[in-house]
């Protein structure tokens, strides 16, 4: 199975990608500024901008046949999300790590003329994935719609200027595109964040755009067809609350990929000492290597429980409310190291991670809490090694 690690925000961009490589010279620089004139540094940049110098190293190796309005072939596109060494020796470091046919048949829908959707439980790198599919094929991740239970359908359509709208009547100049209809105008790619957050009637705004490739603007009589390069990857899971399921017509019009959690402890452990590493850098932390054993604790634990059984299979457990993804245990692993840094003597201990622990397992302090205190005592407790942990994290639960 799989992951890739995204940013930390608690689910806020899913989990499981690998960060840059600090070797290759190509890692997101924490002074990437921002394009407002500021000056100021950016937390986070965009994909294209935090991996420019690996997109323009592919580009300038990448001789294969690139569908129009590509900046990459579908090769390269997969590369650059893969990783690999290039024939010049630049390392392209991966942003998912998983079965390599997942991203293949993904990065195969684009170049189609299906839209895809990426399904997957909480904390699976859906956005992850979506940002660097987008930032490779188009060279801008920036054409998105984030889903919510209030999304209007002026967000995937149009909107107007009202304003202009007023002085001068209906009009292209008083018509404020949404990013889908941008994306369409301009043969890019259009990304929809949690699609299945989004309204049933909104969500359905979407077909005709999918099937026609034409958005009608009946206020004006015209329309705007999608031009060669236009597609649209979609989010969504059904693990969550508030989930609107998608219409049998709607989901037709899409290719799902589901991305699976990481098939087993070691590759989860990667995939978070991965991104913490890459974090760190950025925010000025303790390295990795000095916490790598409360690394593998928080994912140990947070696998067993998500899983219902203790990794050996002899002790069955009850799993918590929360979905205990590996986009939390990054979450997790960070504040930590935050907590050394700050408060500690710069090395990740038991300490450190248990508070954390608890916050992304005590989702419902009445059933959690009587799931967390019997893995506490049946489990933890028991095991070698982990006396200082079982501690910690008493400590924290009383």
């Amino acid at each position: 199975m799989s992951v890739s690690t995204e940013p930390t925000s608690a689910e806020a961009r899913g989990s499981g990608s690998a960060p840059a490589n600090p070797t290759s010279g190509t890692a997101p620089s924490p002074t990437t500024r921002a394009a407002d004139g500021t000056g100021a540094e950016v937390l986070r940049p965009h994909a294209e901008d935090a991996f420019a110098g690996e997109l323009a190293a592919l580009a300038a190796q990448d001789d294969r046949p690139r569908p129009v309005r590509w900046k990459l072939s579908p090769w390269a596109v997969a590369t650059y999300l893969l990783g690999g060494t290039l024939p010049d020796g630049t390392v392209i470091t991966p942003k998912y790590i998983g079965p390599r046919r997942i991203v293949e048949v993904a990065v195969t829908t684009l170049a189609t003329d299906r839209a895809l959707l990426l399904l997957g439980v909480p904390g699976t790198a859906k956005t992850w994935v979506s940002e660097h599919l987008a930032a490779a094929v188009s060279g801008d991740s920036t054409l998105i719609v984030q889903g919510t239970a209030g999304t209007p359908e002026e967000a995937i359509r149009y909107g107007w200027n009202y304003a202009r709208l007023l002085a001068h009547g209906p009009s292209r100049d008083a018509l404020v595109p949404s990013p889908v209809m941008r994306a369409m105008a301009e043969g890019m790619t259009a990304r929809v964040e949690e699609l299945t957050r989004i309204p049933a009637d909104v969500q359905d705004s979407l077909i005709t755009i999918l099937s026609e490739k034409t958005l009608p603007i009946p206020e004006l009589g015209q329309e705007t067809q999608a031009v060669r390069g236009f597609n649209l990857i979609a989010t969504a899971n059904d693990r969550d609350r508030g989930v609107n399921d998608l219409s049998s017509a709607l989901r037709r019009r899409f290719n799902t990929v589901v991305l699976p959690l990481p098939e087993s402890v070691e590759a989860e452990v990667d995939i978070v000492a991965r991104r913490v590493e890459q974090i760190g850098r950025s925010l000025d932390l303790p390295g990795v290597p000095d916490g790598a054993t409360e690394i593998r604790r928080v994912v140990t634990v947070f696998r067993e429980l998500r899983d219902g059984a203790t990794s050996d299979g002899r002790t069955k457990l009850k799993s918590p409310s929360g979905t205990l993804s590996t986009a939390e245990a990054i979450s997790v692993i960070t504040n930590g190291l935050a907590l050394a840094a700050h408060f500690g003597d710069g090395v990740l201990r038991a300490g450190d991670v248990a508070a954390g622990i608890l916050g992304a397992v005590v989702r419902d302090p009445a059933a959690d809490r009587v799931v967390w205190q019997e893995y506490l005592e049946a489990v933890v407790r028991e095991r070698d090694g982990w006396t200082d942990f079982y501690r910690a994290c008493r400590e924290v639960s009383a």
